[in-house]
């Protein structure tokens, strides 16, 4: 599949929300997107390729990043990391805070989630201002991961979230 051909499937299915989770704020929905066996078949090889042969581990960023990474991570035949919104993880974790473009969050793994040097590719959605994705370079790299890279599906060029990431990125489509 090309590349314009693989950005067109994603734009056709990507549904924008005004207003949502607050006014002001236009959420971008890759749910649709995933849910087309064709474009989701074609995202996980696309995501992983900029990577190949460089990582151990995916993680992925709740909650879109978990289908994501849970896909990549079977295909490349690696394992997989789900890094979480607090209160989810049942063992002692590392936290991370930061702000995103309509508030405050944080995200958390387990202490132990990482034998030493495992390279970890990190996946996500979308790439807005960066501070949840960065926050999750950040604190897989605090639990001993070499993270490697990061991959999204979409990125948001206008809101900057590229250079508040630590690390690589590649973006599958950019708007």
């Amino acid at each position: 599949m090309t590349v314009q051909t693989l950005r067109d499937l994603i734009l056709t299915h990507c549904v924008s929300v005004p207003d949502f989770p607050k006014p002001g704020v236009t959420f971008r929905d890759l749910t649709p997107v995933f849910a087309d066996a064709e474009a989701f078949a074609a995202i996980i090889p696309a995501l992983l390729k900029p990577f190949e042969g460089r990582f151990d581990r995916v993680a992925g960023v709740e909650a879109r990043g978990f289908i994501l990474a849970a896909a990549a991570a079977y295909g490349a035949g690696t394992g997989v990391t789900a890094v979480r919104k607090p209160g989810k993880l049942p063992r002692q974790v590392h936290s991370e805070s930061y702000s995103l473009e309509y508030g405050n969050a944080a995200v958390e793994i387990h202490r132990d989630e990482f034998p030493p040097g495992t390279r970890v590719l990190v996946l996500d959605d979308v790439l807005a201002t960066g501070g949840t994705l960065a926050a999750a370079v950040r604190l897989l790299e605090r639990a001993g991961a070499e993270v490697v890279g990061a991959a999204v599906v979409l990125e948001l060029e206008g809101l900057g979230g590229r250079v508040a990431v630590p690390t690589p990125v590649h973006a599958l489509v950019t708007i």
